[in-house]
């Protein structure tokens, strides 16, 4: 069964592309006002155009908000709170510089002001990650767990189309990988089958623009450090 965007009122958001792309960013402070379903269904319906291998469309995901949101939110801050470490997948050696210098961006002046001897502040800060950073919508994306890299490619395709629907909505977001790694108290929570993997959350809502920490943007590195160009 096809399905096409649900119908949205036209140049609403006057935004070229490049500008969508450049505005998008990890928002970590949401207000509590409500996404409209309009503008999250349009979003879920575009994304369903990216491509995938064989036109499988491998992405699966779980939208909450509301109490079903509230109830995964509690179970999760919960679990961080009791001590048990999130399963989270290593970075290599030469990766880690990256998450040291977001870290000290977040959490710096530039970000929440937590000093570095502030134990409590950062724990806190912390938790707000299993707390959706207070979003109203809360997402989940998995993939079955039968399928290769190339169809987590297909599925990071789609989850970029819907984040660059909401930013051009002016709705704020964020992909966080934290949760996954208390994929039992998700799977718990949405009743999610044991051949999907839970790949990563993603917060959903509208940007508290009073925040310093939304205005925090991450360096990106050069093209030419990540892409070979061969003409000859």
């Amino acid at each position: 069964m096809t399905t096409s965007p649900a119908p949205i009122p036209h140049n609403i958001y006057p935004m070229t592309f490049e500008e969508t792309v450049l505005i998008r960013h990890s928002t970590r402070r949401f207000l509590p006002q409500p996404v409209p379903k309009q503008i999250l269904h349009h979003a879920l319906s575009l994304a369903t155009h990216a491509p995938s291998n064989s036109n499988i469309q491998p992405w699966r995901f779980y939208l909450l908000s509301g109490a079903a949101a509230d109830r995964l939110k509690t179970a999760l801050v919960a679990e961080a709170s009791s001590g048990a470490e999130p399963l989270i997948p290593p970075l290599p050696d030469d990766c880690k510089h990256f998450r040291s210098e977001l870290g000290k961006q977040v959490y710096g002046e530039g970000g929440l002001g937590i000093a570095r001897d502030d134990i409590e502040g950062r724990r806190a800060a912390v938790l707000r990650n299993f707390d959706f950073f207070g979003a109203p919508t809360a997402a989940i994306v998995c993939m079955n767990n039968t399928l290769s890299k190339a169809d987590a490619v297909s599925v990071g395709m789609y989850l970029q189309t819907f984040l660059l629907s909401l930013t051009e909505a002016q709705v704020g977001s964020c992909v966080e990988v934290s949760v996954a790694g208390y994929p039992d108290v998700i799977r718990k929570c949405l009743s999610i089958p044991e051949d999907m993997d839970i790949i990563c959350g993603v917060a959903i809502g509208y940007e508290d623009e009073s925040m310093v920490v939304n205005r925090l943007r991450s360096r990106r590195v050069s093209v030419e450090e990540t892409t070979v160009i061969l003409e000859d």
